[in-house]
């Protein structure tokens, strides 16, 4: 084995591992939100403001050297806003969804934003959508369907909670598209930067209005807050980001399969919420049904 192949299995070793904690990290977000002491909106105004330290710290240290990184015109600081405006929104929803209905049950469905990608690329761009893809969308409304209990079960008090994870997905979904565009110009760093600094922007007037005690007022709650900042948002974002520089895309299926393992299974230890028979076939299904979907 030469050493430029030996360089290439570390680096490819050290991005699976990045993939997998990032998928972790991302995963105990839903554990951070529930322990917050302040209000959902005000929780999800302090995940991206105390982020954007990270961000700058590292902007500050490593210039970027893409060319035509920066934003030359009004057109250009729009766009560069807009996936903070989408990602404001999907905090918002989902931090109000995981007060609403089990975590499990916030985190899978959140996690069908890869659908709403799809569907949004064939409304606004007319993509090819494929049978496979179909195939795995109705398997996962079908998985949706079994997670609630059965058709009898769909009107239970839950189901505001789910439908605005739901809601979240399609926010996310925006990102994503939005980030799509922002890509074939502009570095990662300069995306994260502006779409989290637009992201906080927006979320401020939206906790102030709705939520009264911005300011936590203990250390735990500060401590909490920070975690979901830097470990959950700038931490867990980072290491994905850098792991799919070097790994094939369908990898990021991984985190998918992570994100509502992890979260599930610290709610089960942090909150004592417990997983039903039901509950776990219909998450099971959900995912496989992302995953079909994802191939399509």
């Amino acid at each position: 084995m030469t050493a430029q192949s030996i360089q290439t299995v570390n680096a490819n070793r050290l991005a699976l591992a990045a993939l997998l904690l990032g998928g972790i990290a991302i995963g105990g977000s839903p554990i951070f939100v529930r322990l917050s002491e302040v209000g959902p909106m005000t929780t999800a105004f302090w995940r991206v403001a105390l982020a954007f330290i990270p961000l700058l710290v590292w902007s500050k240290a490593m210039p970027d050297v893409k060319r035509n990184a920066r934003p030359e015109s009004l057109a250009d600081y729009f766009w560069l806003s807009m996936p903070g405006i989408f990602l404001a929104a999907d905090l918002a929803a989902w931090h109000l969804a995981l007060h609403m209905t089990s975590v499990a049950n916030a985190t899978l469905l959140a996690n069908l934003a890869p659908i709403f990608v799809t569907l949004g690329s064939w409304a606004i761009f007319r993509a090819h959508v494929s049978r496979i893809f179909l195939i795995g969308l109705a398997t996962a409304l079908i998985g949706v369907v079994v997670l609630k209990g059965g058709p009898a079960a769909l009107g239970d008090g839950k189901l505001a909670g789910d439908a605005t994870a739901a809601v979240a997905a399609i926010f996310y979904a925006g990102y994503i598209l939005v980030i799509g565009r922002l890509r074939v110009r502009f570095s990662t760093r300069t995306i994260m930067i502006w779409s989290t600094a637009s992201a906080a922007i927006c979320m401020l007037p939206v906790a102030l209005i709705f939520e009264t005690n911005l300011i936590p007022l203990t250390l735990f709650a500060w401590a909490v807050l920070a975690g979901l900042a830097f470990i959950s948002h700038a931490a867990g974002q980072g290491m994905i980001t850098y792991a799919l520089a070097f790994l094939p895309p369908a990898f990021s299926s991984l985190t998918l399969l992570l994100q509502p393992v992890v979260a599930a299974a610290l709610a089960w230890f942090v909150l004592s919420e417990p997983i039903g028979l039901m509950q776990a076939i219909g998450g099971v299904i959900v995912i496989l049904g992302i995953l079909v979907a994802r191939r399509g």
